[in-house]
């Protein structure tokens, strides 16, 4: 048996991963490998529906094997559930139901190995006449047992190997030199392209901390209205805009960008807006937006929600309360997910009570912002008393959770912002408070890696997240209006 798992497959496993209705590039693997959302794994896909160590697919000597690793939502074969059964010639699996699909496929012998066979076998006979010659002249013996012309040929020969050999050594040498030059190029160069890049996420979560502190002190101001005080947060603010300089200039040395599609530099922009670093977004983040971005193709809710945010004038009223918050404007688009800028929207009932209004509050966190709560609070209905349903008031309410709920529980993370206004954040409270209260140790790629998020909350912040990416530029991604920022 142990004989049997030594050997090399002769055949490798080619993988593609499924996107909406369009596959992704191949992959190829010539040894056992493991796919799991962990990094650990050799295919490493960040899907809810996915467990850390999700499958196996491995080689015991004579086939390849399906090995489910006991998942949560397990791995299908042909809409049938299995734990561990050989891989047929191609097959379609997926890892939990409603999880990403990936086909699975033997890679074929190319046609010409056979071909090859068949030319060697059929050509023995004829090396076998020019073996027989070789050894004719070139085989040792004394000079005295051989003729003359065979004499001289091995003399020639003898005159041309060694002069070819000093030149093969001098050429081989000069490609060595060149090949030693050439590691330690792309070492240093990939060593200096580490330092810049930790340097940058120290500059960026640095950044992040100082915004922090500033929010803090502005906080104290207000109640205090502290001279001193002041002149404090004017100093941090300049502090802060020395290091966005030089963030800049790191970001701009790495090189991030520079090969980018402009559609890849809108998501990487986005992130940074949102609070997070754009100089170390995980591998697969990009891929996971352009996912969504193709949801919001399906449909034309988009389109119709950002139209109505214009006829009703809400993008310049919300830009400029978010703006008086000194908070990033694209928090808009929770709105979009929460209510698709409907003021008078009435959400299902819940243990909490109803949410209402553009910003969908539940009674309690109203009330906590100041908003006036009406009469018909315990019925799923609109209620002109209820002060959620008027939007200025509503939404300076939620500009301040926002800020509130950034500047304290999120770390200065709009991602974390937007799971703890989705996921009840006396839910998310206690997983957030279990990470280090710091901008670096608290962030939402750190959230992705470490936690298992609800589907239902992965999903609202990618949505939102993809929809301020989309209205960068819609045209751009194929939409058909103007973003609301235009």
């Amino acid at each position: 048996m142990e004989n049997n798992q030594s050997k090399k497959p002769s055949r490798a496993v080619l993988v593609k991963m499924k996107q909406g209705q369009a596959w992704e590039s191949m992959m190829r693997f010539t040894d056992n490998f493991l796919i799991g959302r962990h990094q650990d794994n050799d295919l490493q896909i960040q899907n809810p529906c996915v467990s850390r160590h999700h499958v196996k697919i491995e080689y015991d000597g004579e086939k390849w094997w399906i090995r489910d690793q006991g998942s949560a939502n397990g791995t299908y074969l042909g809409g049938n559930r299995v734990q561990e059964i050989p891989l047929p010639e191609e097959a379609e699996i997926q890892l939990g139901e409603g999880g990403p699909v990936l086909l699975l496929s033997l890679e074929k012998k190319e046609a010409g190995e056979e071909a090859e066979a068949d030319k060697v076998t059929s050509s023995t006979e004829r090396f076998a006449s020019v073996t027989q010659i070789l050894q004719r002249y070139f085989t040792k013996s004394k000079d005295g047992e051989v003729g003359l012309q065979t004499l001289m040929l091995r003399r020639a020969f003898d005159r041309i190997h060694k002069k070819r050999s000093r030149k093969f050594l001098v050429i081989i040498g000069v490609c060595l030199l060149l090949l030693l030059t050439a590691g330690s190029v792309i070492l240093y160069q990939k060593s200096k392209f580490e330092k810049l890049r930790n340097t940058a996420v120290d500059i960026f979560y640095n950044m992040k901390s100082l915004e922090i502190q500033i929010a803090q002190l502005e906080e104290i101001v207000l109640m205090k209205a502290d001279k001193y005080q002041i002149q404090q947060i004017h100093a941090k603010r300049e502090q802060m805009k020395e290091m966005e300089k030089n963030y800049d200039h790191f970001l701009k040395e790495l090189g991030i960008y520079k090969k980018m599609r402009d559609e890849d530099q809108i998501i990487y922009r986005i992130a940074r807006i949102f609070g997070e670093c754009d100089a170390n977004v995980p591998s697969g983040f990009t891929k996971e937006v352009w996912k969504y971005i193709e949801k919001w193709k399906a449909s034309d809710r988009l389109e119709k929600a950002i139209s109505r945010s214009r006829s009703e004038g809400y993008a310049p009223a919300i830009l400029k309360v978010m703006g008086d918050f000194n908070l990033p404007p694209h928090f808009f688009y929770i709105a979009l997910k929460e209510s698709e800028f409907n003021a008078r929207a009435v959400g299902p009932k819940t243990k909490y009570g109803y949410a209402k209004g553009m910003w969908q509050f539940i009674p309690l966190t109203a009330k906590h912002y100041g908003l006036q709560i009406g009469p018909l609070y315990q019925k799923g209905v609109y209620d002109p008393q209820d002060e959620r349903f008027h939007f200025e008031k509503a939404t300076e309410a939620a500009a301040k959770y926002i800020k509130n709920l950034k500047n304290n529980l999120a770390q200065a993370s709009g991602l974390l912002v937007m799971t703890s206004y989705n996921w009840s954040e006396v839910k998310v409270r206690e997983i957030l408070r279990g990470m280090p209260e710091s901008p670096r140790q608290r962030n939402f790629w750190l959230l992705l890696t470490k936690q298992d998020i609800p589907k239902e909350t992965y999903d609202y912040v990618f949505y939102i997240f993809s929809a301020a990416v989309i209205c960068e530029n819609p045209r751009l991604f194929g939409f058909s209006f103007d973003g609301p920022f235009s």
